[in-house]
């Protein structure tokens, strides 16, 4: 298939009211399904379990760096050591984990508060160190990817929890959601 490097869309595709809406999600989803790994003994979450990232708490980690590694792009964070996050662990300790996940998460909710139809319908551009090249695209595209990526991989780290055992707290957006507190639902 041949695509051009960038979408050509003037408009974007997304909203800064779905960012802010996905950015709730992200925190309270992590919340779960911290919740639930901390059920675990670390034994357990540190078995290597087959998945990508071998690990529930390599899974976990590896979702912390990827953030941490897009914010770095979008809004200038400092950027994660290379290696994906998983060797050496970016977190060592679980409860090191959870605290930076939590931190991060407010601050993606903060920094979302802020976006704007103008900034979504730029471009980034910047170089991959996984594709050894530079690369550019649509901020709305990196934005949907950034939180599809966050939902990629809780679901492998949910399904890794479920397996060992525990059964973590319902995922189902529209019923764990308020957007009448975030200001874009229903009156």
């Amino acid at each position: 298939m041949n695509r051009p490097a960038l979408i050509d869309r003037e408009v974007p595709m997304i909203s800064p009211d779905w960012c802010r809406m996905m950015a709730a999600y992200n925190a309270e989803m992590n919340r779960r399904l911290y919740a639930a790994a901390a059920e675990l003994p670390d034994a357990a979450r540190r078995q290597d379990r087959g998945a990508w990232f071998g690990s529930i708490h390599g899974t976990l980690c590896h979702l912390l760096w990827g953030d941490r590694q897009w914010m770095s792009r979008f809004a200038g964070w400092d950027k994660p050591p290379p290696g994906q996050g998983t060797r050496p662990p970016l977190v060592e300790d679980f409860d090191g984990l959870r605290a930076a996940r939590a931190d991060d998460d407010a601050r993606i909710e903060a920094w979302t508060a802020g976006l704007t139809a103008d900034w979504l319908a730029g471009d980034l551009t910047w170089f991959s160190g996984g594709s050894q090249k530079e690369m550019a695209q649509r901020r709305w595209v990196l934005l949907t990817h950034f939180f599809n990526h966050q939902t990629h991989h809780r679901g492998q780290a949910h399904a890794l929890i479920t397996q060992a055992g525990v059964r973590p707290a319902d995922t189902d957006l529209p019923w764990i959601i308020d957007l009448k507190a975030l200001g874009i639902g229903p009156d």
